[in-house]
């Protein structure tokens, strides 16, 4: 007799595939044995960054992270209260290391001075969110952290506006500038930085490209919400897929 599916999983994973349609044409370059560990590890990040940068009171993301760090303890040791647990917490992962890189995350809400500043916060949970993605996908290098900084700063430029943009790109914006300058030349700023995404595991690097692609037409004035045409999201993702 099978195993009855808990919908809780499937709410909770339909929430991140609705954020990225994208999804399905980068998932047929995915190992079908990985495809639903990827989308619940790409959930389990939204979760935390969603709690570390979004809100106008930082204090119910605060302890949303500190509620997700006893989780990730409790799924080393066997214990379980998320739906995304289901999927990710029999994975051998380290996931007390993503705990204790929880504080670097929460305290990267600050406005950066610059994009040195903004890579140089992130580092810690990048390192950490390379780790577990490691494990979780076996099979070659780690992601250069560097990378995952990116894309992580470029997902929060896409959904967090000129209030993701750091203090040097408001700057350049100048004074009285229509909404959504600052952030532009913020994505401008960031796809300077950040090579096409390569080494690591493939879903991560799949992932990237997509974001990647996203932020580049919202740099040349495209709605940051707005998903990749088809055709687009399956050359980007054959590509990164061959990387």
């Amino acid at each position: 007799m099978s195993a009855v599916r808990d919908p809780a999983v499937d709410t909770t994973l339909a929430k991140w595939r609705e954020r990225w349609p994208e999804w399905p044409f980068a998932e047929l370059f995915v190992a079908p044995l990985h495809r639903e560990r990827a989308v619940a590890w790409f959930a389990l990040r939204d979760e935390l960054t969603h709690a570390a940068w979004f809100g106008s009171d930082p204090i119910p993301g605060e302890a949303k992270l500190a509620w997700w760090a006893e989780e990730l303890h409790g799924w080393a040791k066997g214990v379980r209260r998320h739906p995304l647990g289901i999927v990710l917490q029999r994975e051998p992962a380290a996931w007390p290391v993503l705990a204790a890189a929880l504080p670097s995350l929460r305290a990267s809400r600050e406005r950066p001075a610059n994009i040195d500043d903004a890579f140089a916060a992130l580092e810690p949970f990048a390192q950490a969110v390379s780790t577990i993605a490691a494990t979780l996908f076996g099979h070659g290098d780690s992601a250069p952290a560097r990378s995952v900084v990116a894309s992580l700063l470029a997902e929060r430029a896409l959904a967090g506006g000129d209030a993701a943009a750091p203090l040097q790109s408001i700057a350049q914006a100048g004074q009285g500038a229509e909404p959504g300058v600052a952030s532009r030349l913020w994505a401008r700023t960031l796809l300077d930085q950040w090579p096409l995404p390569y080494g690591g595991r493939v879903p991560g690097r799949l992932h990237a490209g997509l974001v990647r692609e996203r932020l580049r037409r919202y740099a040349d004035g495209g709605a940051p919400e707005r998903p990749l045409p088809a055709w687009r999201a399956l050359l980007t993702s054959w590509q990164g897929a061959r990387r």
